[in-house]
């Protein structure tokens, strides 16, 4: 059986480069480098015809341990909660309110560059506390 070596997450939405920018913000994240021949990602966006100019953008971890983040434009807005959502783990090896008051500190951070605080789930007998968020489209992830 192959061995599957990397995995990239994608994410459809209305404004790719936008979404990007935000998910870099959040996880630390970088744009990677224009096409070999291009100055710029704007250069290389011209060479395309214009319905495929600003159709896609990317970030990837810059220590090349996570996965590579792909945002590529469709029509249709987003209608339903997602299916597959990220886990932003910020509060790991964190528990109680020490745990709470990291997610709290986090999501601070994240609606002030356009995420929305949707909910905390408190801890139980069998989870540690989340915050439930969405980005700047709408897309819901958790901070864990």
């Amino acid at each position: 059986m192959a061995s599957i070596r990397q995995v990239q997450v994608t994410f459809d939405c209305a404004e790719p480069e936008r979404v990007a920018r935000f998910w870099c913000e959040v996880l630390g994240y970088v744009v990677p480098p224009p096409p070999e021949g291009f100055a710029s990602w704007d250069d290389y966006q011209r060479t395309l015809p214009p319905e495929r100019q600003g159709a896609g953008f990317a970030c990837a971890d810059p220590t090349g341990v996570g996965p590579r983040l792909y945002f590529q434009r469709v029509p249709e807005g987003k209608v339903v909660k997602n299916r597959v959502h990220l886990d932003v783990r910020v509060g790991t090896g964190l528990v109680g309110e020490e745990r709470v008051a990291a997610l709290e500190a986090e999501c601070a951070r994240l609606v002030a560059l356009g995420a929305t605080r949707l909910y905390l789930l408190r801890a139980d007998e069998y989870n540690e506390s989340c915050l439930a968020m969405q980005d700047v489209e709408g897309n819901e992830f958790c901070l864990d």
